[in-house]
C-alpha cells in the first residue's frame, strides 16, 4: 500500500506519480489522505491500479479515467469521473453536478444522491445512483446506461440519443423526446447485472425504463419555422 498524505504532498506531483504508473506496475493499492477537497485528484490515470481518496473531493476528481479503481471515502464535486474511459469509481457520499459527463465507459457508482445533469452527454458509460438525481440527468445522453434508485428530477433524458435509462422511484418531468418504453427480460437482466456491480439490492422489477422517441433524429421543415 502506497500512502500519499496531500498535506505534505504537492497535489501535481501526486498526479503525475498515479499516470506514471504502467500496466505490469507492482504498486497495485494507493491511499490518499487529507484531500481537503482538493480538486483534481487522481486524473488521467491509466493503469489497473487500485486508489482510495479518504475524504471528499473538490472537481474533476477521477477525470478521464481509464483502468484504474477509484474510491472516494466522502463526497465528490462538480464533473467526478469526467470523460472516464474505462475503470471503475465509486464514491460513498453524494455527487455535486455533472457526475459521469460525456464518460465513453467503465462504471460509476454514486452511494448517496447525484445533483443536475448526472450522466450528461455520457457515451457509453454505465451510472448507478443508489439516491436521487438533479434535473436534466442523462440530457444529450448518446450511449449507456443511467440507473437511479430513488427520484428523477425536471426533463430527464432531455433529447436523448440512445443511452438506457431506469428509475426506480418518481420522475418529475421527461424531458424532450424522452418516453417510457417497455421492460423486456433483457432489460431485466442488464439492470439486474448493474444494480450486483453497484452493490445495491434493489430489484429490477421495481424500475421503470425510459428511451429515447427518436422524434429528434431527422430534420422536420415545420419545425424550422
Amino acid at each position: 500500500m502506497q500512502i500519499i498524505d496531500l498535506e505534505n504532498e504537492n497535489l501535481r506531483a501526486l498526479n503525475a506519480t498515479l499516470q506514471a504508473q504502467s500496466a505490469d506496475t507492482n504498486q497495485q493499492e494507493w491511499e490518499i489522505v487529507n484531500p481537503r477537497g482538493s480538486h483534481a485528484i487522481a486524473v488521467g490515470l491509466d493503469a489497473p491500479i487500485d486508489v482510495t481518496v479518504k475524504g471528499s473531493t473538490g472537481y474533476y476528481c477521477a477525470g478521464m479515467n481509464k483502468q484504474a479503481n477509484i474510491h472516494i471515502c466522502g463526497s465528490a464535486g462538480p464533473g467526478v469521473a469526467e470523460n472516464m474511459m474505462s475503470g471503475s469509481v465509486l464514491i460513498d457520499g453524494d455527487a455535486s453536478q455533472y457526475a459521469g459527463a460525456t464518460g465513453h465507459g467503465g462504471l460509476l457508482v454514486i452511494k448517496g444522491n447525484a445533483s443536475s445533469r448526472c450522466g450528461i452527454s455520457m457515451k457509453g458509460i454505465d451510472i448507478v445512483v443508489h439516491g436521487n438525481v438533479g434535473h436534466m440527468s442523462a440530457f444529450m445522453g448518446q450511449s449507456g446506461t443511467l440507473v437511479v434508485c430513488g427520484d428523477a428530477g425536471d426533463a430527464l433524458g432531455d433529447s436523448l440519443y440512445e443511452a438506457q435509462l431506469f428509475v426506480r422511484g418518481s420522475v418529475k418531468s421527461l424531458g424532450a423526446d424522452c418516453i417510457e418504453k417497455e421492460m423486456r427480460a433483457e432489460h431485466l437482466t442488464l439492470l439486474q447485472d448493474l444494480l450486483d456491480k453497484a452493490g445495491s439490492d434493489a430489484k429490477p422489477k421495481q424500475f421503470k425504463r425510459y428511451g429515447s422517441a427518436r422524434e429528434l433524429y431527422h430534420f422536420k421543415p415545420d419545425n424550422a419555422y
